[in-house]
């Protein structure tokens, strides 16, 4: 069994749990697969798939589980805490279809119940293809403990991000061990709940990009950020304070982002395209709307090497506080092709009743890296002007 732990997930999808619970309870969505690198599944894939999937149904929160969490997860209230406890993933959730080598995934049902799948499905899907393939990993520990030294030497505040697409959990879970020790205080934490509970460090994570995709498919796409961040603050009142940026294109976002939600966020993500270019445009705003930019963050999490993280930290010194949220290239550095996998929201209703289902897309700061409908797409850009 893959996933054996109910933590072993990124804490992004508990914290948009929780929001969805508070806001949007009868929300009724689907999520899909996408197999950006064209991978090739091997034969008995989905099968094998399936039976993972009917495994998760007897996971359950452990009390241990609970008592970090309620220790470490501060801005959790204790009913949806409880509500964990008693949360039983629902296998009938999930359509797993394979026609020879391509893979077909699709999760249909309540926004608050479903949200929880993506990680630990693509997180599947990675170790899994990796076993039936027969790859070993390689000299794992070893270059964690390289890279953690040389962040810290770089002094770069930095947490693992790599859940999704890690080459295994046991892969993962020595990487983490290797990089607290080799880093100390400038390794911030991960955003795996399990791990962070195992190694006793700080789970982290805020917002989803699929948060401003439902909003998008209901509020239109010119309130989709205003709208995001409103219910984010109404339910989590300052906490969880990192927005964002790239849903509908970081121009986009902060021509939205108010002084008052400026004031109030502690910083903003990127997440796609040049981030010196984007470095540039967040200290732009904060001047421009009369914010010390040393006063906030700026999280960087996109494809993240020793190289990149060096050349923001040069780029950004003195100007603003810089941290780095880093994924595959600790978690599935082992001498294989990573896969190139995702899972998006793809469809909305307010209501499972309403007769249709509305479309959700995301744009991005790379052209050509849009996801969803080919039509809503050009309608959220042409909505936009951002053509």
């Amino acid at each position: 069994m893959i996933i054996q732990h109910f933590t072993d997930n990124d804490l992004y999808k508990f914290s948009v749990m929780h929001a969805i619970q508070k806001r949007y309870p009868w929300s009724y969505v689907k999520y899909a697969f996408t197999n950006r690198g064209k991978t090739d599944f091997p034969e008995g894939f989905a099968e094998r798939m399936r039976e993972e999937v009917a495994a998760m149904a007897n996971l359950k929160l452990t009390q241990e589980e609970k008592r970090f969490i309620e220790k470490r997860c501060y801005f959790f209230d204790p009913v949806f805490i409880d509500f964990l406890e008693g949360y039983r993933y629902d296998p009938a959730e999930v359509q797993i279809v394979q026609t020879d080598g391509d893979l077909s995934v699709v999760i249909e049902g309540y926004w608050y119940r479903t949200v929880l799948w993506e990680v630990p499905l693509l997180a599947i899907i990675s170790e899994l293809y990796f076993k039936m393939m027969g790859a070993t990993p390689q000299d794992f520990v070893g270059k964690a403990i390289q890279k953690g030294v040389a962040l810290k030497g770089l002094e770069a505040d930095y947490s693992e991000f790599g859940t999704r697409r890690r080459f295994s959990f046991d892969v993962q879970d020595k990487v983490v061990g290797a990089l607290q020790e080799s880093s100390g205080d400038f390794f911030k934490g991960t955003s795996n709940v399990y791990l962070a509970m195992k190694y006793n460090t700080t789970p982290i994570g805020t917002m989803p990009h699929e948060w401003f995709m439902y909003h998008g498919a209901i509020f239109g796409y010119r309130s989709a950020n205003i709208k995001g961040l409103e219910a984010w603050v109404a339910v989590y009142d300052g906490s969880l304070g990192i927005a964002l940026t790239d849903t509908y294109t970081t121009d986009s976002f902060f021509s939205s982002f108010s002084q008052k939600q400026a004031k109030l966020f502690d910083g903003v993500r990127h997440d796609s395209g040049d981030p010196l270019l984007f470095a540039d445009k967040a200290i732009g705003f904060y001047e421009k709307t009369r914010i010390d930019p040393t006063s906030k963050t700026l999280v960087f999490s996109d494809s993240l090497n020793l190289q990149t993280v060096k050349q923001i930290k040069d780029h950004v010194a003195g100007r603003i506080h810089d941290t780095y949220g880093i994924g595959t290239f600790f978690s599935n550095d082992v001498g294989v092709k990573a896969l190139n996998i995702v899972i998006k929201l793809t469809d909305v209703k307010a209501h499972k009743n309403d007769p249709k289902y509305l479309k959700a897309v995301k744009l991005s700061d790379v052209e050509g890296k849009h996801t969803g409908d080919e039509k809503e797409i050009d309608l959220s850009i042409r909505t936009l002007g951002l053509e």
